[in-house]
C-alpha cells in the first residue's frame, strides 16, 4: 500500500508541481485541442501552434496572477 501512495505522490508532483494553475491550463488546452481535431477536423498543421500559443497565453497569465501586487 505504501508503493502505491508514493507513486501516487510522485506522479502528483511531477504533473502539479508547485502551480495547479499550469496542469489544469495544460490539460484543458490539450482537451480542446483533441476536440478540435478530431470533432471538428482541423488540420493539424493549423492547429499545433495554436496549441502552443494557448499554452504561451496560459503560462503568461499564471504568472500574471501569480506576481501581481497585492
Amino acid at each position: 500500500m505504501g508503493f502505491i501512495r508514493g507513486f501516487g505522490q510522485f506522479w502528483y508532483d511531477l504533473i502539479v508541481g508547485d502551480d495547479w494553475k499550469i496542469a489544469v491550463a495544460v490539460v484543458v488546452t490539450l482537451a480542446l485541442g483533441t476536440v478540435a481535431l478530431l470533432a471538428f477536423a482541423v488540420p493539424a498543421m493549423l492547429l499545433t501552434p495554436l496549441i502552443g500559443a494557448c499554452l504561451m497565453a496560459a503560462f503568461a497569465i499564471a504568472l500574471r496572477i501569480d506576481t501581481r501586487d497585492r
